[in-house]
C-alpha cells in the first residue's frame, strides 16, 4: 500500500505510517464515532501556509463537544501539532486531516467509556474533482438520497457518521456518469453535495442554502461569502428549490477539497453557458489568490509553517 506520508501524529507523538493502526474492536469501526477536519496547506511564497487553521480546529472541538467526546489537548496544542505534522513530513503543500475517534474499549453502542484517540494525517492532494474542473466545470446530478432531517444526526458536526450519506450520494453519481451529486434536504429543498456547499447565481445575485437545510456550515463557504462581499455582491442565505438550479445563470460548489468548482450541468440540463461563468471566475480567482498568498491576507487566515 502506498504511503500518504512517513509519520502520523497520534496523541502527542509521531509514529511511523506502518504503526498507525486501529483495533478491529474500536468503537469507531462499528458505530462511526469520529469527528474530523479537512485543512489545506498551500505553497505560499516557497513555504507552506495553512489556510484557516484556527477556524478548522475550533470546528473540530465543536464537533467533539456535540458528540460528547473529550479531546485531551487544547485547541492551541492541536494547531501546533498540525504545523508540526506538515514540517515532519516535509510538505510544501498538502492536505491535513485531524481526526478524533472512539477507540477500543467496552463493546456496545454506549461510547462514554471508550478512550478518544486523536490522529493527524497529512498527504499531497491536488484538485479534488480534477484540475480541468476548475475551468471547464463538472456535470452533477440531484441525488435520490436526501440529507438527514434536523434533530436526527447533527449536520453542524463534521462527523464520520454523516459521510455515510455522502458516500451514497457520491457513489450513485459516479455510477450514473456524473462527477458529483447534490442532495436535497428532508423537505425537498437544496442542501449540499457529498462534501461541498452549493452557491447559485441569478441576475448578479448569489444565493446559498441557509443552515437549517442540513448543511455543514463550511469554512470555505464562509470565505466565499466574505470575498463576494468585498466585491460588492451580497450572498443571500435562503431556501432554494431544485428547479432554481436549472434556471440559474451560474452554479458552483465549494469546499476545502473542491475549492471553487463550477457546475456546468445538472441532471443533463445545461446551466447558463455550460462553462465557468464570469462571477464564478471572479470568486474562484479571488479565493485561489487568497489561499496561495497572492493577495492581501486582510483577515489573517494563513498560518505560515
Amino acid at each position: 500500500m502506498t504511503k500518504l506520508c512517513e509519520k502520523i501524529w497520534r496523541n502527542g507523538e509521531f509514529i511511523a505510517w506502518e504503526d498507525a493502526t486501529v483495533h478491529v474492536c474500536a468503537h469507531v469501526l462499528h458505530y462511526g464515532s469520529s469527528v474530523f477536519e479537512g485543512i489545506r496547506a498551500y505553497d505560499v511564497g516557497g513555504q507552506p501556509g495553512i489556510f484557516r487553521l484556527k477556524e478548522h480546529i475550533r470546528r473540530l472541538f465543536d464537533s467533539a463537544k456535540i458528540y460528547r467526546m473529550e479531546i485531551k489537548f487544547t485547541p492551541e496544542q492541536v494547531e501546533q501539532a498540525c504545523i508540526a505534522a506538515v514540517k515532519e513530513n516535509k510538505h510544501q503543500a498538502c492536505y491535513i486531516r485531524p481526526i478524533a475517534y472512539r477507540d477500543y474499549g467496552p463493546m456496545g453502542v454506549n461510547p462514554l467509556k471508550n478512550p478518544v484517540t486523536l490522529d493527524i494525517i497529512t498527504w499531497h492532494w491536488g484538485a479534488y474533482l480534477g484540475a480541468e474542473a476548475l475551468e471547464q466545470g463538472v456535470d452533477m446530478q440531484i441525488s435520490t438520497w436526501a440529507r438527514n432531517r434536523p434533530n436526527t444526526t447533527p449536520a453542524m458536526a463534521k462527523a464520520g457518521a454523516n459521510y455515510a450519506s455522502g458516500a451514497l450520494i457520491k457513489m450513485e453519481a459516479i455510477l450514473n456518469g456524473y462527477s458529483e451529486g447534490i442532495a436535497l434536504d428532508a423537505g425537498g429543498l437544496l442542501s449540499e453535495g457529498s462534501g461541498e456547499n452549493i452557491f447559485v447565481i441569478r441576475e448578479g445575485q448569489i444565493y446559498t442554502p441557509s443552515a437549517g437545510h442540513s448543511i455543514l456550515k463550511g469554512i470555505t463557504r464562509d470565505t466565499i461569502i466574505r470575498l463576494a462581499g468585498e466585491m460588492g455582491i451580497s450572498v443571500v442565505e435562503t431556501d432554494l428549490t431544485r428547479e432554481q438550479l436549472y434556471i440559474a445563470d451560474e452554479v458552483f460548489a465549494v469546499g476545502t477539497a473542491a475549492e471553487v468548482t463550477p457546475i456546468r450541468s445538472l441532471d443533463k440540463i445545461t446551466i447558463g453557458a455550460g462553462k465557468r461563468g464570469p462571477i464564478t471566475e471572479r470568486i474562484q480567482k479571488a479565493y485561489l489568490d487568497l489561499v496561495q498568498g497572492k493577495s492581501e491576507d486582510k483577515w489573517g487566515f494563513i498560518t505560515r509553517v
